[in-house]
């Protein structure tokens, strides 16, 4: 078993970003942030039938978008017309305007005017189509013009993030996430002037434009993860379910405001202030592990963001992690993550301190 230390650690101090206590972190806002959730490709589409686009599985995409991320998360906010997505060997899916849909786990897919088309364009094409877009050689807007009446208006995001050794945002969503704008349940919906304002963004090219796109990207992305969390029926299980949830809210946020604590299910059943059974019991059932295996994970998470900065020794970023020694750490490491610290960061081509 690993050892702890007591103490909030200067990691945790430095980067929850809470003004205040346990119960005001933001544990959405401290996973985005440390799974490195950032926008890599951002532009407006605008298509007439008939059309048809391929995106790559998110393994060679990339390497293509943005070469120091793990994972690519697509989606796409259809503005005008209707559209057709199909993930490979999956029924094809309807957008109407207003509808949202993510694809979190990277999966190939097309983007169609209508369901059963495929394109012709080879794969290495596709791919250097992203890499001049990516790094800003391309015009912004993408047309796509096949000479028909019908007309589809597209805004369409890729944002690149870290995968191992665990993203508990991905991990929740399923494998294609479709919001239809006829279920939204806001009076006001928040997304519609984002969207307005990518648009005249793109139309007026002023200086900085590029880097605006991206952020609102992100901004727009997080939105639609909110949504989706809203929307979710009260009875649906998982880690974003957990969040709301007042018993496993309670305790995720004690985990992630100090995970390099000393924390037992004894502990951690007293701040919340349940029973250690009714708190392992709601926890698990919400996020899919137990409370002490969960923060196991997490350590390793924040461990792995530490290691990428290329900057701290092994024992640093042990203690950091909630270990008093190296040796602790090291095997709680390869245990989760299945390669030592110090491998994994060569493979990440950092080099150890």
């Amino acid at each position: 078993m690993a050892e702890d230390h007591d103490g909030l650690s200067e990691f945790s101090a430095r980067e929850s970003g809470v003004p205040g206590g346990d119960a005001d972190v933001d544990v959405l806002s401290d996973v985005l942030r440390t799974i490195r959730l950032t926008a890599a490709l951002f532009f407006p589409l605008e298509a007439c039938s008939p059309w048809a686009d391929e995106i790559p599985a998110a393994a060679a995409l990339a390497s293509s978008i943005q070469p120091t991320a793990e994972h690519v998360v697509s989606y796409h906010i259809v503005s005008e017309g209707t559209c057709w997505l199909t993930l490979l060997r999956a029924q094809p899916v309807r957008l109407d305007a207003g509808d949202i849909v993510v694809i979190p786990h990277g999966d190939a897919y097309v983007m169609s005017s209508a369901p059963g088309m495929r394109t012709a364009i080879p794969a290495d094409a596709v791919l250097t189509f992203f890499k001049q877009r990516a790094s800003g050689s391309a015009t912004s807007t993408v047309i796509e013009d096949g000479g028909g009446t019908e007309r589809a208006r597209l805004v369409c995001g890729f944002l690149g993030c870290d995968i191992r050794p665990f993203n508990p945002v991905l991990d929740a969503l399923p494998r294609l996430v479709h919001l239809r704008r006829a279920d939204e349940m806001a009076v006001n919906d928040r997304l519609a002037p984002l969207v307005d304002f990518v648009s005249a963004e793109s139309r007026q090219r002023r200086p900085g434009t590029h880097v605006v796109l991206l952020r609102l990207s992100e901004v727009l992305f997080i939105e639609v993860i909110r949504r989706y969390l809203d929307a979710l029926p009260a009875d649906r299980m998982g880690w974003l379910s957990g969040l709301r949830d007042p018993i496993a809210g309670r305790a995720l946020a004690l985990l992630h405001h100090r995970p390099a604590d000393a924390w037992t299910l004894e502990r951690l059943r007293s701040e919340v202030g349940v029973s250690r059974s009714t708190l392992a019991d709601r926890f698990t059932q919400l996020v899919g592990k137990p409370p002490m295996r969960y923060l196991a994970h997490w350590r390793m998470q924040v461990a792995c963001r530490l290691l990428a900065a290329g900057t701290a020794k092994v024992s640093a970023v042990a203690f950091e992690s909630g270990y008093q020694s190296e040796a602790a750490f090291s095997r709680a490491f390869k245990e989760v993550v299945g390669v030592s610290p110090a491998a994994w960061r060569r493979a990440r081509g950092r080099r150890p301190s």
